[in-house]
This record gives C-alpha cells, sequence and structure tokens, in this order.
C-alpha cells in the first residue's frame, strides 16, 4: 500500500485553507491547518511533515521568516511558498533559502497536485556513496540521509569506493578530497569513468591546502564543493536540486 504524503497548509486565509485541505484529503492525503507562522512552527515542532504549503505574506511573521526556523527543525521538508501579490524581494529570499518552488493565487489545483507528484518522486530517495575516512562523519550523514528516504554506502579509502562504484549504480557520491593512499580527486575521475552520470559533491575541511585539487574536480563536472563543518540543511538543499533537476530531465 502507497504511503500518502503529511501535508501542512499555513494561511491566514482561513477559507483558501479550507478549501485545499478538503481537495487534499479526498486524494488520500494526511493534511493539518496552520493559521500563522507562530503556529505552524509549534506544529512542525511535534510531528514531520513530507511537504508544507506556505503564504509567503502573512501578518507577524512572513512565510520566509517562517521556513527558515521551520528548516532548522525539519531539513528534510519540502516546502512550497504561494503567494498573490507581487513580493519580488521575499520570493527571490525564499528562493535562495531553498524553497521547492513558488505557486501563484488563486492556486491552480492541478499544478498543486502535480507538485505534490513530483516531491513524492524526490522523497522516493537516491543511492548516495560517502567516502570519507573519518568513520563519524560517513555514520552521521549515512543517520541523516537514511532518514530522509536515501539508500546510502560508506566507504572510508578511495579503492573502496571504486569497487563500489563498480558493483553498485549511485546517483550521488559525497567524497572527501584527503583519502589515505589515492586522494579524492583521483578517486572522483576512475568513478566518473565507470558511471558518467553520477552527480559529485567535494567535501574538505582544508579549503587551502586543498583548493587545487578542488579546483581540478570543478574544472571535471564536479557539482559543487562543501566545506567542513558540513551544513546539514545545505547539504539536504542540494540532494533535492539535484534530484528535483534528474527528474525535470526524464
Amino acid at each position: 500500500m502507497e504511503i500518502k504524503a503529511n501535508i501542512l497548509i499555513v494561511d491566514d486565509n482561513k477559507s483558501m485553507c479550507k478549501t485545499m485541505f478538503f481537495v487534499l484529503k479526498r486524494k488520500g492525503y494526511t493534511v493539518a491547518i496552520a493559521n500563522s507562522g507562530i503556529e505552524a512552527i509549534e506544529k512542525v515542532k511535534k510531528e514531520p511533515f513530507d511537504i508544507i504549503f506556505m503564504d509567503i505574506k502573512m501578518p507577524f511573521m512572513n512565510g520566509v521568516d517562517t521556513y527558515k526556523i521551520i528548516k532548522k527543525t525539519q531539513p528534510e521538508t519540502v516546502v512550497i511558498m504561494m503567494t498573490a501579490y507581487t513580493v519580488e524581494d521575499l520570493v527571490k529570499e525564499a528562493l535562495k533559502e531553498g524553497v521547492y518552488d513558488i505557486i501563484y493565487k488563486p492556486l491552480d489545483i492541478e499544478k498543486v497536485l502535480s507538485t505534490i507528484e513530483k516531491v513524492n518522486e524526490i522523497k522516493k530517495g537516491a543511492f548516495i556513496l560517502i567516502v570519507d575516512d573519518d568513520p563519524g562523519i560517513g555514520i552521521t550523514l549515512r543517520n541523516i540521509l537514511v532518514k530522509s528516504g536515501h539508500k546510502v554506502g560508506i566507504a572510508h579509502a578511495g579503492e573502496e569506493a571504486i569497487t563500489m562504484a563498480q558493483k553498485r549504480e549511485y546517483n550521488i557520491l559525497f567524497i572527501d578530497m584527503k583519502l589515505p593512499t589515492i586522494n579524492g580527486l583521483e578517486t572522483y575521475l576512475v568513478i566518473k569513468k565507470i558511471n558518467p552520470e553520477i552527480v559529485t559533491i567535494i567535501m574538505t575541511a582544508y579549503r587551502q591546502e586543498m583548493n587545487e585539487l578542488v579546483q581540478e574536480a570543478l574544472n571535471n563536472s564536479a557539482y559543487t564543493c562543501l566545506y567542513k563543518p558540513l551544513d546539514l540543511a545545505e547539504m539536504l538543499k542540494l540532494i533535492n536540486e539535484i534530484l528535483t533537476r534528474r527528474n525535470k530531465g526524464k
């Protein structure tokens, strides 16, 4: 049996909330309502939501400020902003902070349902390979990513990572630049030959020392570089971004 998404609707327009509530409930989703940013934050503290539809312009606390607080509690939650106004500054800020999409009122219900289906595809997760010689980092990242619905493998050295990449087709590679024996760049270039479609995110705690290797990796199509200590919200945002692009390309 398919498990339907748990959705939170956040809007000070109570009539619109009720309309969305009944439409989504009829489609089989679990739905909750909050009529303010503060109420939304309290609900998020009590239970996890897969998707939040949030009005961008609300009294007391706008949608962007609410989202900034929510993503600290539930960074894996996908947030879609709604607006009936021309609020370009807030829209730009929301997208910069990592919201999934902006939809405009009056809402097109078919578009709302289509957006939910796209998010559900992302929520099915990815095959991710983490390569880091620090066991603590590997375990921490794996626990967070598995909780977000991803399937995760861990390698502590370049040779081990290459062997794993030969046995399974991973979608995303997180790789530390400073590894024993062969470094992260050398490992990445071999894995890229094995699986040209893999999306690679470089990691390092040594910004200056590893700069040359990082730049060479980026010049060889690595997606981006994250510097330690890792921002976990940024990491999850990147994964969603990668999966969104992959699904749009299908």
